[in-house]
């Protein structure tokens, strides 16, 4: 099982460098009531990912520590650079680690 949780942490941070995205985002399509799947528990505790407030919002963003362990380090799962975003800026990493 440990292995699975490795493979969906890594999913997740691969995720999260494709663009910014909102913490009710994130809590939809990767909370899990599975005690055996502590994906985004893990995550935080590795601080691999944290939590930043963006004009009122909470945004969930890939640490440095993150994108060390990421295989995509500013890749995206199909294997090209990532486009710029919808603002033109492309995605952000958190600085606070």
């Amino acid at each position: 099982m440990a292995d699975t949780v490795e493979t969906l942490i890594l999913d997740l941070l691969d995720w999260l460098m494709v663009r910014d995205r909102n913490y009710e985002e994130v809590m939809d399509a990767w909370r899990t009531s599975c005690p055996r799947l502590p994906v985004w528990e893990e995550a935080n505790q590795r601080a691999l990912i944290a939590q930043e407030k963006v004009n009122g919002n909470f945004i969930v963003r890939v640490t440095h520590r993150g994108v060390r362990v990421s295989p995509a380090k500013g890749r995206n799962t199909c294997g090209t650079k990532h486009s710029k975003n919808v603002n033109g800026m492309g995605p952000h990493l958190y600085t606070g680690y």
